[in-house]
């Protein structure tokens, strides 16, 4: 369980605009193991689902490239890999539920001929075997009348429903690495607890690892085994799911749990991190949060600290902790 399926060394990932190079995601490093899910949580245009679309090499390019850095699969370096080899790769060893099914699903064709073409291309079956297939596919997610559903459009689906072939047509292929983009986003709360009891299903059933990219710690609580926290394209904290939630070390960390609304406590407003998130560029100088941070203090605003163990293999770039020193350890 504890083999890394994948594992992401330095990533920069830039992307031209008339103001100049945006390092959208800047040197991170993570690891997702067999059978683990790993949470990327943070705010909106912090980098957390251009790493996931960059995995997956689908940056637009222009103005998007991937600048430094290497994305491990399974040991084979997938950045140098061609367009042609990553075919072969997308939606077979590494799938991809995306955010709005809607728009990842095309209007003009049945569910049936989008879920079987991809069955046909990456399993080698025949089209009436993999009609087959994907009518079991449809009836795995909990989809009803599967046989019917195959030869309705996705307009006729509600969303919910929509999000169900989504993750059918991710599983088709029975992937070792899984990556859920704010799965559970627009799906009112019955929706959303059905949609993630199928994805610990899966992970539980296949041993698939899965890297779920999220805005909501509520997801993140319910479903990860781990979490890493983005900032302003980089990696601010990393930890066990249950020992972020106890102790987070982070300021930003700390922000965005005291955020979170609680069953116990009656507030009439909820806590929201004071000032926005600073412009991407090449010159940033010091910590990304320390415009927003409560504890600022002057070698924040003058460099940036390093991404380091604090004991107890808790990971946290901040400068108001020392590094446990590896002798100490």
């Amino acid at each position: 369980m504890n083999e890394p399926v994948l594992e992401i060394k330095e990533l920069r990932t830039h992307f031209l605009t008339s103001k100049g190079e945006v390092p959208a995601v800047d040197g991170v490093s993570l690891v997702v193991r067999r059978g683990e899910v790993l949470g990327v949580v943070g705010e909106s245009g912090c980098g957390k689902s251009v790493t996931s679309l960059s995995v997956l090499k689908l940056i637009p390019k222009p103005p998007g490239k991937i600048v430094n850095g290497s994305i491990l699969f399974q040991g084979k370096d997938l950045v140098p890999l061609s367009e042609r080899e990553m075919r072969k790769i997308r939606g077979d060893r590494i799938s991809m539920i995306f955010q709005e099914p809607m728009s990842s699903l095309n209007p003009l064709f049945t569910i049936g001929q989008q879920l079987v073409e991809s069955v046909k291309i990456h399993l080698g079956l025949s089209r009436k075997e993999a009609r087959r297939h994907a009518t079991g596919m449809l009836a795995k997610v909990g989809i009803p009348r599967p046989e019917s559903v195959i030869d309705e459009y996705p307009h006729q689906l509600s969303g919910g429903m929509r999000q169900r072939v989504m993750i059918a047509m991710a599983i088709s292929c029975n992937p070792e690495l899984l990556i859920a983009d704010e799965p559970t986003t627009a799906l009112d709360v019955t929706i959303q607890a059905q949609i993630l009891d199928l994805l610990r299903q899966l992970n539980e059933e296949n041993g698939t690892a899965m890297m779920m990219i999220t805005h909501d710690l509520g997801v993140v609580a319910e479903i990860c085994t781990r979490v890493v926290v983005m900032y302003a394209g980089k990696i601010v904290e990393e930890a066990d799911t249950e020992q972020l939630f106890e102790n987070p070390l982070h300021p930003y960390t700390q922000g965005l749990i005291q955020s979170m609304p609680l069953m116990n406590e009656d507030k009439e407003r909820l806590y929201s991190i004071p000032g926005q998130v600073p412009a991407l560029s090449l010159n940033m100088k010091g910590c990304r949060f320390a415009d927003r941070c409560s504890q600022v203090m002057p070698i924040c605003r003058e460099r940036l600290p390093e991404l380091e163990d604090k004991g107890s293999g808790q990971h946290c770039r901040c400068w108001l902790y020392p590094a446990v020193k590896e002798d100490a350890v």
